[in-house]
């Protein structure tokens, strides 16, 4: 779980965009729309191919 605590001057501003940056690098918001719906495991399987294969095409170029 991702928490910050206000420091010493800090504006709301700054809290919320702090936040926002720990729970992106933690990966709470993807982890959550991951699992939204149920995947099968082959659907799953099928889903990280493609991106494994958009990864390699990339890194071609």
């Amino acid at each position: 779980m991702a928490y910050v605590t206000l420091r010493d001057g800090e504006n709301g501003e700054g809290l919320v965009g702090r936040f926002r940056s720990a729970v992106t690098r933690t990966g709470v918001l993807k982890q959550h729309k991951d699992r939204r719906f149920f995947r099968s495991k082959g659907e799953k399987a099928r889903i990280a191919a493609r991106r494994s294969a958009r990864r390699r095409r990339r890194t071609k170029v």
